[in-house]
């Protein structure tokens, strides 16, 4: 009788071990990769080729949702309230996991105690672009001049911290006097940079390199401190004489605080196997991204890094603390 009751109680056990949520398989339905800016950003271009093929690796449709605005703010909240399950993933950028913290006195969500890091997914420079009708200017040195001699006059559009701390690093350093104009998302200030409501952006390589290549932009120099494989013929912003300026874009995965350390590993392994596939690599090169991956703990000490290293470039640029 005692082993029948045995019996019947593991049974029991085991029924409820194997109904909770935290050893169920995983995945067991699709999965949403939640962007923080609008269609045709970059984040959004590395979300959909990372979709694609993490889907084919975990066995399940992979979702690509765009929450743009406030600066990151909207979708990082909504991450941070979501269930904890592993089926709502933010890929995201600097701006809300670095830039953020530098540019904001507080924030509506913890870049670090909110999450639980995945994996890092890359870099991306920024690229000097102007409107070829509106700006004459051929060169770095030229356009500096252009813009002495025309105070007041050149706006520059921004739909990421990155974009509007670039374009003010830019300004501080070169003694120049332009104004800044906010968008939702880099595209959309690309759209009027193309249309000449504004005349000039500092984003993401992936937003601002196709449109130079179609000659609707006129792509004057990059941000990174080298020259980059993704645009080697543009030179960098401090060998053009803007000493002293440096800036790169990166990009990560997150999940909600709380998320099963099993389904944290799933989705690090998917992210890494594709990130290192060679023929992912070339596409995101193409694109303006350069692909990287990471350990949850490696992006979690280079997240701390990073944000260290915005606080400094916030301070640098000038721009006041919102």
């Amino acid at each position: 009788m005692k082993n029948f009751k045995y019996i019947i109680s593991t049974a029991i056990a085991g029924v409820v071990l194997a109904g909770s949520p935290a050893l169920a398989a995983y995945p067991d339905r699709p999965i949403t990769f939640v962007v923080p800016f609008g269609a045709g950003s970059g984040t959004d271009k590395l979300a959909r080729v990372l979709a694609e093929n993490v889907s084919k690796q975990v066995g399940q449709t992979v979702v690509v949702e765009n929450k743009g605005g406030a600066s990151g703010f909207i979708a990082a909240q909504e991450i941070a309230r979501a269930k904890p399950d592993g089926y709502h993933i933010f890929v995201t950028s600097n701006t809300t996991h670095a830039s953020n913290s530098a540019l904001f006195k507080k924030l509506p969500y913890d870049p670090v105690k909110d999450f639980a890091p995945i994996s890092k997914l890359g870099n991306i420079p920024l690229v000097l672009v102007v409107n070829p009708k509106s700006i004459p200017s051929k060169t770095v040195p030229e356009y500096i001049d252009y813009l002495k001699q025309n105070p007041d006059k050149v706006f520059f559009g921004s739909g990421s911290t990155s974009a509007r701390i670039g374009g003010e690093l830019f300004k501080i350093l070169t003694g120049t006097k332009i104004s800044n104009v906010d968008y939702k998302s880099n595209p959309q200030a690309v759209v009027d940079t193309v249309g000449g409501q504004i005349q000039m952006m500092i984003a993401d390589a992936a937003t601002t390199l196709p449109l130079a290549r179609e000659g609707k932009l006129r792509a004057l120099a990059v941000s990174t401190s080298k020259r980059t494989d993704i645009a080697p013929d543009l030179p960098t912003l401090d060998e053009s004489g803007v000493k002293g300026y440096e800036m790169v874009a990166w990009f990560a995965a997150y999940a909600p605080a709380g998320t099963p350390e099993e389904a944290i590993k799933i989705l690090n392994q998917a992210f890494v196997k594709t990130l290192n596939d060679p023929a992912i690599v070339k596409n995101l090169q193409i694109q303006g991204i350069e692909a990287e991956s990471s350990s949850p703990d490696e992006l979690a000490a280079f997240q701390k890094a990073e944000t260290e290293k915005w606080v400094d470039i916030v301070a640098k640029a000038g721009v006041e603390v919102r």
